[in-house]
């Protein structure tokens, strides 16, 4: 069974930022990066995560200033995470039930990736096209 370690092996850095960081320049840093969440952090302390809808339910839609609000004002928070030895069908399952689509991974407290949704249906799209040409080679190899 797949774990969140079998994914962070393939990605790169975190995208972090702390609690006073200015709505408008997480925007910014999310844009620049495209990505859709932010680790919200305090030390090596994960306090919270940024995300996308965030930005739309609580900073658009409550018509506050991003150039004026905080990030610690409108993230998410208490956050849910994973570990790295967590499976891959546990985490799915709990984006699933909670409607997200980001679950930062800690270990032993300190961050250490993040997870996301499209993160496992990469995966999954892997594991499904590798059991078709495994069953496509097993199907044809005896009509040689």
């Amino acid at each position: 069974m797949p774990t969140v370690q079998d994914i962070l092996k393939k990605q790169g850095e975190v995208a972090i930022t702390n609690e006073d960081t200015m709505v408008i320049a997480a925007a910014k840093m999310m844009s620049e990066r495209r990505i859709g969440a932010l680790v919200v952090a305090r030390g090596d302390k994960v306090v919270g995560i940024f995300t996308e809808r965030d930005v739309l339910n609580r900073v658009v839609a409550e018509h506050r200033n991003p150039a004026t609000t905080r990030v610690g004002e409108v993230m998410t928070s208490p956050v849910a995470c994973c570990k790295s030895t967590s499976p891959v069908a546990e985490c799915r399952s709990v984006m699933t039930e909670k409607r997200i689509r980001h679950l930062p991974v800690v270990d032993d407290g300190r961050l250490v990736g993040m997870l996301s949704s499209g993160d496992i249906l990469a995966m999954e799209n892997r594991q499904q096209q590798e059991t078709i040409e495994y069953l496509h080679e097993y199907l044809h190899s005896g009509t040689r």
